[in-house]
Protein backbone atom coordinates (compact mmCIF):
# COMPACT_ATOMS: atom_id res chain seq x y z
CA UNK A 1 0.00 0.00 0.00
CA UNK A 2 2.64 2.11 1.21
CA UNK A 3 4.73 1.73 -2.50
CA UNK A 4 1.43 2.33 -4.08
CA UNK A 5 0.88 5.63 -2.63
CA UNK A 6 4.47 6.96 -3.54
CA UNK A 7 3.85 5.48 -7.61
CA UNK A 8 0.29 7.23 -7.40
CA UNK A 9 2.47 10.41 -6.09
CA UNK A 10 4.82 10.28 -8.76
CA UNK A 11 2.54 10.01 -10.82
CA UNK A 12 0.81 13.24 -10.56
CA UNK A 13 3.80 14.92 -10.64
CA UNK A 14 4.23 13.83 -13.48
CA UNK A 15 0.98 14.46 -15.57
CA UNK A 16 0.08 17.37 -13.14
CA UNK A 17 3.61 19.35 -13.25
CA UNK A 18 3.35 19.71 -9.39
CA UNK A 19 6.09 19.71 -6.87
CA UNK A 20 6.62 16.65 -5.37
CA UNK A 21 6.87 18.20 -1.62
CA UNK A 22 3.64 20.34 -1.93
CA UNK A 23 1.99 17.64 -2.99
CA UNK A 24 2.47 15.41 -0.29
CA UNK A 25 2.40 18.28 2.13
CA UNK A 26 -1.25 18.53 1.27
CA UNK A 27 -1.65 14.69 1.46
CA UNK A 28 -0.48 14.96 5.03
CA UNK A 29 -2.77 17.49 5.39
CA UNK A 30 -5.62 15.83 4.52
CA UNK A 31 -4.92 12.53 6.45
CA UNK A 32 -4.71 14.80 9.41
CA UNK A 33 -7.90 16.06 9.06
CA UNK A 34 -9.49 12.09 8.38
CA UNK A 35 -7.51 11.39 11.64
CA UNK A 36 -9.91 13.79 13.58
CA UNK A 37 -12.99 12.80 11.91
CA UNK A 38 -11.87 9.42 12.40
CA UNK A 39 -11.25 9.39 16.01
CA UNK A 40 -14.36 11.57 16.67
CA UNK A 41 -11.69 14.24 18.95
CA UNK A 42 -11.56 17.15 16.68
CA UNK A 43 -10.45 19.36 18.83
CA UNK A 44 -6.98 17.20 19.51
CA UNK A 45 -3.70 17.66 17.56
CA UNK A 46 -3.17 15.24 15.14
CA UNK A 47 0.01 15.21 12.84
CA UNK A 48 0.49 13.15 9.87
CA UNK A 49 3.74 11.78 8.39
CA UNK A 50 4.66 10.57 5.52
CA UNK A 51 7.93 9.00 4.94
CA UNK A 52 9.85 10.31 1.20
CA UNK A 53 11.31 7.56 0.36
CA UNK A 54 9.46 4.27 1.99
CA UNK A 55 6.30 5.76 1.99
CA UNK A 56 5.23 4.82 5.28
CA UNK A 57 2.81 6.89 7.30
CA UNK A 58 2.84 8.13 10.70
CA UNK A 59 -0.37 9.27 12.24
CA UNK A 60 0.06 10.78 15.91
CA UNK A 61 -2.45 12.42 18.56
CA UNK A 62 -1.89 13.79 21.43
CA UNK A 63 1.55 12.07 21.35
CA UNK A 64 0.09 8.68 21.02
CA UNK A 65 0.52 6.89 17.50
CA UNK A 66 -2.78 5.92 15.57
CA UNK A 67 -3.19 3.01 13.52
CA UNK A 68 -5.18 2.94 10.30
CA UNK A 69 -8.37 0.79 11.63
CA UNK A 70 -8.85 3.93 13.65
CA UNK A 71 -9.55 5.90 10.39
CA UNK A 72 -14.32 5.89 9.72
CA UNK A 73 -15.16 5.69 6.60
CA UNK A 74 -16.38 9.54 6.46
CA UNK A 75 -12.36 10.17 7.21
CA UNK A 76 -11.60 8.48 4.50
CA UNK A 77 -13.82 10.27 2.32
CA UNK A 78 -12.40 13.87 3.59
CA UNK A 79 -9.52 12.99 2.97
CA UNK A 80 -10.13 11.82 -0.41
CA UNK A 81 -11.90 14.76 -0.70
CA UNK A 82 -9.18 17.19 0.47
CA UNK A 83 -6.67 15.37 -1.55
CA UNK A 84 -8.65 16.03 -5.00
CA UNK A 85 -8.77 19.55 -4.08
CA UNK A 86 -5.21 20.20 -2.86
CA UNK A 87 -4.41 18.18 -6.32
CA UNK A 88 -6.57 20.95 -8.25
CA UNK A 89 -5.06 24.00 -6.05
CA UNK A 90 -1.63 23.37 -6.79
CA UNK A 91 -2.13 22.72 -10.32
CA UNK A 92 -3.44 25.75 -10.96
CA UNK A 93 -0.51 27.65 -9.10
CA UNK A 94 1.43 25.70 -11.29
CA UNK A 95 -0.28 27.41 -14.52
CA UNK A 96 -0.61 30.31 -12.38
CA UNK A 97 3.35 30.30 -12.48
CA UNK A 98 4.27 29.14 -15.75
CA UNK A 99 1.51 32.00 -17.40
CA UNK A 100 3.18 34.53 -15.30
CA UNK A 101 6.80 33.74 -16.42
CA UNK A 102 5.30 34.20 -19.85
CA UNK A 103 4.10 38.06 -19.54
CA UNK A 104 5.16 39.40 -22.12
CA UNK A 105 5.80 36.98 -24.81
CA UNK A 106 3.39 36.03 -27.63
CA UNK A 107 1.48 32.24 -27.43
CA UNK A 108 -0.82 30.47 -29.60
CA UNK A 109 -3.96 28.80 -29.00
CA UNK A 110 -7.38 27.74 -30.36
CA UNK A 111 -10.99 29.55 -30.55
CA UNK A 112 -12.72 27.65 -27.99
CA UNK A 113 -16.08 29.87 -27.48
CA UNK A 114 -17.65 33.06 -27.37
CA UNK A 115 -18.54 35.01 -23.82
CA UNK A 116 -20.48 38.33 -23.66
CA UNK A 117 -18.25 39.29 -26.91
CA UNK A 118 -14.83 38.26 -25.23
CA UNK A 119 -13.35 35.13 -27.01
CA UNK A 120 -11.95 32.39 -24.77
CA UNK A 121 -8.57 30.68 -26.18
CA UNK A 122 -7.35 27.23 -25.36
CA UNK A 123 -4.06 27.13 -24.79
CA UNK A 124 -3.84 23.52 -23.96
CA UNK A 125 -3.25 23.00 -20.36
CA UNK A 126 -6.12 26.39 -19.91
CA UNK A 127 -7.70 28.60 -20.95
CA UNK A 128 -7.32 32.72 -21.84
CA UNK A 129 -9.23 34.99 -22.16
CA UNK A 130 -9.21 37.81 -25.09
CA UNK A 131 -11.51 40.77 -24.59
CA UNK A 132 -13.22 42.25 -26.93
CA UNK A 133 -11.45 45.93 -26.30
CA UNK A 134 -7.93 43.68 -27.01
CA UNK A 135 -8.72 42.86 -30.08
CA UNK A 136 -7.68 44.37 -33.50
CA UNK A 137 -10.42 46.13 -34.81
CA UNK A 138 -12.54 44.68 -37.56
CA UNK A 139 -10.96 41.47 -36.72
CA UNK A 140 -13.48 38.37 -36.54
CA UNK A 141 -12.97 34.69 -35.33
CA UNK A 142 -14.79 31.66 -35.15
CA UNK A 143 -15.00 28.24 -33.22
CA UNK A 144 -11.43 26.32 -33.98
CA UNK A 145 -9.53 29.03 -35.84
CA UNK A 146 -5.99 29.51 -34.26
CA UNK A 147 -5.06 32.53 -32.94
CA UNK A 148 -1.98 34.58 -31.58
CA UNK A 149 -1.77 36.68 -29.31
CA UNK A 150 0.52 38.28 -26.39
CA UNK A 151 0.06 37.47 -22.91
CA UNK A 152 -0.94 40.92 -21.11
CA UNK A 153 -1.38 39.64 -17.78
CA UNK A 154 -1.46 36.46 -15.43
CA UNK A 155 -3.99 36.58 -11.90
CA UNK A 156 -5.60 34.50 -9.60
CA UNK A 157 -9.10 34.84 -10.12
CA UNK A 158 -12.08 32.99 -8.20
CA UNK A 159 -12.00 30.23 -10.25
CA UNK A 160 -8.24 29.37 -10.72
CA UNK A 161 -5.84 31.58 -12.99
CA UNK A 162 -7.10 34.07 -15.10
CA UNK A 163 -4.86 34.57 -18.50
CA UNK A 164 -5.63 38.06 -20.12
CA UNK A 165 -4.35 38.34 -23.79
CA UNK A 166 -4.34 40.96 -26.15
CA UNK A 167 -4.05 41.60 -30.24
CA UNK A 168 -4.11 45.33 -29.65
CA UNK A 169 -1.15 46.39 -27.30
CA UNK A 170 2.21 47.52 -28.67
CA UNK A 171 3.89 44.12 -27.50
CA UNK A 172 2.06 42.42 -29.73
CA UNK A 173 4.07 43.47 -32.87
CA UNK A 174 7.10 43.56 -30.83
CA UNK A 175 6.48 39.85 -30.09
CA UNK A 176 5.59 39.30 -33.62
CA UNK A 177 8.72 40.78 -34.54
CA UNK A 178 10.68 38.59 -32.14
CA UNK A 179 9.60 35.73 -34.00
CA UNK A 180 10.02 36.83 -37.63
CA UNK A 181 13.48 38.38 -37.43
CA UNK A 182 16.50 36.06 -36.06
CA UNK A 183 18.52 39.36 -35.96
CA UNK A 184 15.79 41.05 -33.13
CA UNK A 185 15.26 37.29 -31.03
CA UNK A 186 19.09 37.03 -31.00
CA UNK A 187 18.98 40.95 -30.12
CA UNK A 188 21.63 41.97 -32.88
CA UNK A 189 18.21 44.04 -34.28
CA UNK A 190 16.60 46.59 -31.33
CA UNK A 191 13.17 48.03 -31.85
CA UNK A 192 13.60 51.31 -30.03
CA UNK A 193 10.49 52.92 -30.19
CA UNK A 194 7.32 51.40 -31.81
CA UNK A 195 3.72 53.84 -32.26
CA UNK A 196 0.61 51.83 -33.37
CA UNK A 197 -3.24 52.65 -34.15
CA UNK A 198 -4.61 48.88 -34.10
CA UNK A 199 -5.55 47.74 -37.19
CA UNK A 200 -4.88 50.81 -39.29
CA UNK A 201 -0.40 51.47 -39.09
CA UNK A 202 2.09 51.05 -36.88
CA UNK A 203 5.23 52.52 -37.12
CA UNK A 204 8.39 51.34 -35.74
CA UNK A 205 12.14 52.64 -34.93
CA UNK A 206 14.94 50.00 -35.02
CA UNK A 207 18.76 50.28 -34.36
CA UNK A 208 21.41 47.74 -35.20
CA UNK A 209 24.37 46.75 -32.45
CA UNK A 210 26.57 45.66 -35.71
CA UNK A 211 27.33 47.86 -38.08
CA UNK A 212 27.51 45.21 -40.76
CA UNK A 213 23.83 44.12 -40.19
CA UNK A 214 21.41 46.72 -42.05
CA UNK A 215 18.25 46.64 -39.24
CA UNK A 216 15.75 47.65 -41.35
CA UNK A 217 15.75 45.01 -44.59
CA UNK A 218 16.67 42.49 -41.84
CA UNK A 219 13.43 43.34 -40.31
CA UNK A 220 11.92 43.83 -43.95
CA UNK A 221 13.22 40.32 -45.27
CA UNK A 222 13.88 39.40 -48.67
CA UNK A 223 11.00 40.42 -51.22
CA UNK A 224 9.75 41.79 -47.78
CA UNK A 225 9.14 38.19 -46.99
CA UNK A 226 9.50 39.08 -43.07
CA UNK A 227 7.09 41.80 -42.52
CA UNK A 228 4.67 40.47 -44.90
CA UNK A 229 4.18 37.84 -42.88
CA UNK A 230 3.64 40.12 -39.99
CA UNK A 231 1.21 42.17 -42.16
CA UNK A 232 -0.66 38.94 -42.56
CA UNK A 233 -0.78 37.93 -39.40
CA UNK A 234 -1.87 42.02 -38.15
CA UNK A 235 -4.93 41.38 -41.04
CA UNK A 236 -3.38 44.33 -43.28
CA UNK A 237 -2.46 46.31 -40.68
CA UNK A 238 0.36 48.55 -41.94
CA UNK A 239 3.88 48.65 -40.77
CA UNK A 240 6.53 51.11 -41.48
CA UNK A 241 9.40 50.47 -40.61
CA UNK A 242 12.39 53.13 -39.87
CA UNK A 243 15.69 53.62 -38.77
CA UNK A 244 16.54 55.05 -34.94
CA UNK A 245 18.65 57.99 -35.31
CA UNK A 246 20.65 59.93 -32.34
CA UNK A 247 20.41 63.14 -34.59
CA UNK A 248 17.17 64.32 -33.63
CA UNK A 249 16.45 66.07 -36.97
CA UNK A 250 17.45 62.79 -38.87
CA UNK A 251 15.36 61.35 -36.42
CA UNK A 252 12.19 63.15 -37.29
CA UNK A 253 12.60 63.41 -40.83
CA UNK A 254 12.68 59.50 -40.91
CA UNK A 255 9.62 58.95 -38.48
CA UNK A 256 7.49 61.38 -41.21
CA UNK A 257 8.37 59.22 -43.85
CA UNK A 258 7.11 58.95 -46.73
CA UNK A 259 6.49 62.75 -46.78
CA UNK A 260 9.74 64.88 -48.00
CA UNK A 261 11.02 67.35 -45.72
CA UNK A 262 12.53 70.48 -46.48
CA UNK A 263 13.66 72.05 -43.02
CA UNK A 264 12.95 71.04 -39.11
CA UNK A 265 13.61 73.82 -36.43
CA UNK A 266 13.95 71.38 -33.55
CA UNK A 267 14.05 73.14 -29.76
CA UNK A 268 15.78 70.34 -27.34
CA UNK A 269 14.56 72.18 -24.12
CA UNK A 270 10.78 71.67 -24.90
CA UNK A 271 10.97 68.89 -27.29
CA UNK A 272 8.70 70.86 -30.14
CA UNK A 273 9.99 71.04 -33.66
CA UNK A 274 8.27 72.76 -36.64
CA UNK A 275 8.57 70.93 -39.58
CA UNK A 276 8.46 72.87 -43.07
CA UNK A 277 7.60 71.05 -46.07
CA UNK A 278 7.31 71.91 -49.78
CA UNK A 279 3.41 72.12 -50.32
CA UNK A 280 2.99 69.19 -52.20
CA UNK A 281 4.41 67.40 -49.33
CA UNK A 282 1.81 68.89 -46.52
CA UNK A 283 -1.04 66.29 -46.95
CA UNK A 284 1.31 63.07 -47.10
CA UNK A 285 3.42 64.81 -43.72
CA UNK A 286 0.11 65.43 -41.88
CA UNK A 287 -1.56 61.79 -43.05
CA UNK A 288 -5.20 60.64 -43.58
CA UNK A 289 -6.97 62.79 -40.66
CA UNK A 290 -3.32 63.72 -38.95
CA UNK A 291 -2.56 59.90 -38.51
CA UNK A 292 1.10 60.16 -40.01
CA UNK A 293 2.33 62.96 -37.84
CA UNK A 294 0.24 61.88 -34.88
CA UNK A 295 2.20 58.19 -35.02
CA UNK A 296 5.76 60.23 -35.77
CA UNK A 297 5.07 62.73 -32.32
CA UNK A 298 4.17 59.17 -30.15
CA UNK A 299 7.24 57.20 -31.57
CA UNK A 300 9.77 60.21 -31.47
CA UNK A 301 8.50 61.75 -28.68
CA UNK A 302 8.63 64.98 -29.65
CA UNK A 303 5.58 67.37 -30.50
CA UNK A 304 5.03 68.21 -34.16
CA UNK A 305 3.81 71.17 -36.25
CA UNK A 306 3.79 70.78 -40.14
CA UNK A 307 3.64 73.36 -42.64
CA UNK A 308 4.65 74.45 -45.93
CA UNK A 309 6.61 76.76 -46.81
CA UNK A 310 3.97 78.76 -48.32
CA UNK A 311 1.92 78.77 -44.91
CA UNK A 312 4.93 79.92 -43.07
CA UNK A 313 5.45 82.82 -45.25
CA UNK A 314 1.75 84.04 -45.14
CA UNK A 315 2.17 83.70 -41.77
CA UNK A 316 5.16 85.73 -41.27
CA UNK A 317 3.42 88.33 -43.67
CA UNK A 318 2.22 91.23 -41.18
CA UNK A 319 -2.02 92.03 -41.51
CA UNK A 320 -0.74 95.47 -42.85
CA UNK A 321 1.02 94.00 -46.61
CA UNK A 322 -2.38 92.80 -47.62
CA UNK A 323 -4.45 95.18 -49.32
CA UNK A 324 -6.87 97.20 -47.83
CA UNK A 325 -5.03 96.92 -44.29
CA UNK A 326 -4.03 100.05 -42.84
CA UNK A 327 -2.89 100.69 -39.30
CA UNK A 328 -6.57 101.63 -38.22
CA UNK A 329 -7.90 98.03 -39.67
CA UNK A 330 -5.35 96.21 -38.47
CA UNK A 331 -5.81 97.12 -35.15
CA UNK A 332 -9.76 96.13 -35.96
CA UNK A 333 -8.96 92.63 -36.98
CA UNK A 334 -6.40 92.06 -34.35
CA UNK A 335 -9.25 93.09 -31.58
CA UNK A 336 -11.06 90.41 -33.42
CA UNK A 337 -8.78 87.71 -33.01
CA UNK A 338 -7.26 87.39 -36.42
CA UNK A 339 -3.42 88.35 -36.54
CA UNK A 340 -2.25 86.55 -39.43
CA UNK A 341 -2.89 86.44 -43.29
CA UNK A 342 -3.86 82.85 -43.39
CA UNK A 343 -6.41 83.30 -40.95
CA UNK A 344 -7.66 86.45 -42.70
CA UNK A 345 -7.98 84.36 -45.93
CA UNK A 346 -10.11 81.52 -44.30
CA UNK A 347 -12.20 83.54 -42.31
CA UNK A 348 -16.04 84.33 -44.03
CA UNK A 349 -17.68 88.06 -43.98
CA UNK A 350 -19.74 86.45 -40.98
CA UNK A 351 -16.92 86.47 -38.68
CA UNK A 352 -15.79 89.80 -40.50
CA UNK A 353 -18.80 91.74 -40.05
CA UNK A 354 -19.27 90.51 -36.53
CA UNK A 355 -16.08 92.75 -35.99
CA UNK A 356 -17.09 96.70 -35.30
CA UNK A 357 -16.42 99.34 -38.24
CA UNK A 358 -16.43 96.50 -40.71
CA UNK A 359 -19.42 95.54 -43.29
CA UNK A 360 -20.20 93.48 -46.03
CA UNK A 361 -18.43 94.94 -48.47
CA UNK A 362 -15.63 95.65 -46.54
CA UNK A 363 -15.35 92.34 -45.60
CA UNK A 364 -15.62 91.01 -49.03
CA UNK A 365 -12.68 92.83 -50.11
CA UNK A 366 -10.24 92.24 -47.06
CA UNK A 367 -10.96 88.23 -47.78
CA UNK A 368 -10.38 88.23 -51.23
CA UNK A 369 -6.92 90.18 -50.37
CA UNK A 370 -6.07 87.95 -48.15
CA UNK A 371 -6.35 84.84 -50.54
CA UNK A 372 -4.18 87.10 -53.11
CA UNK A 373 -1.40 87.55 -50.67
CA UNK A 374 -1.56 83.76 -49.59
CA UNK A 375 -1.48 82.85 -53.02
CA UNK A 376 1.32 85.23 -53.89
CA UNK A 377 3.69 83.73 -50.67
CA UNK A 378 2.95 80.20 -52.07
CA UNK A 379 3.93 81.29 -55.58
CA UNK A 380 7.17 82.96 -54.48
CA UNK A 381 8.40 79.88 -52.51
CA UNK A 382 7.81 77.72 -55.30
CA UNK A 383 10.09 80.10 -57.49
CA UNK A 384 12.24 80.09 -54.71
CA UNK A 385 12.32 76.19 -53.98
CA UNK A 386 12.68 74.98 -57.74
CA UNK A 387 16.01 75.35 -58.40
CA UNK A 388 17.75 74.68 -54.88
CA UNK A 389 15.37 71.85 -53.75
CA UNK A 390 15.14 69.35 -56.98
CA UNK A 391 12.67 66.44 -55.98
CA UNK A 392 14.79 63.87 -53.71
CA UNK A 393 13.60 60.11 -54.25
CA UNK A 394 11.57 58.93 -51.10
CA UNK A 395 12.04 55.86 -49.32
CA UNK A 396 9.13 53.75 -50.29
CA UNK A 397 6.57 53.49 -47.60
CA UNK A 398 5.56 49.82 -49.36
CA UNK A 399 7.03 46.75 -48.91
CA UNK A 400 5.14 46.21 -52.16
CA UNK A 401 6.49 48.95 -53.74
CA UNK A 402 10.34 48.03 -53.33
CA UNK A 403 12.10 44.52 -51.99
CA UNK A 404 15.18 46.45 -51.54
CA UNK A 405 16.87 45.82 -47.51
CA UNK A 406 17.38 49.57 -47.02
CA UNK A 407 13.57 50.43 -47.71
CA UNK A 408 12.25 52.75 -44.86
CA UNK A 409 8.81 51.11 -44.63
CA UNK A 410 7.01 48.23 -45.35
CA UNK A 411 3.29 47.07 -46.26
CA UNK A 412 0.59 49.35 -47.31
Amino acid sequence: MNGELLSLIDAIVRDKGIDREVLIQAIESAMASAAKKGTGSESKEVTVTIDRQQGSITVMSDGQRLSSAEFSRIGAQTAKQVIMQKIREAERDVILGEFQDKAGTIVSGVVHRFERGDIIVDLGRTEAILPKSERIPYEEYHQGDQVQAYVLEARKGIKGAEILLSRAHDGFIRGLFALEVPEIGDGTVEIKALAREPGDRAKIAVWSKDEKVDCVGACVGVRGTRVKNIVRELHGERVDIIRWHDDINAYLAAALAPAQIAEIQADPATRQALVLVEDDQLSLAIGKKGQNVRLASKLTGWQLEIKSKAQLGAAAMPLRDVRGVGPTMEERLKGGGITAVQQLADATVEQLTAIKGIGDKTAEKLIEAAKEAVQAAQAKAQEAAAPEHPPAQSEPSSASESHEPQSGTSEQ
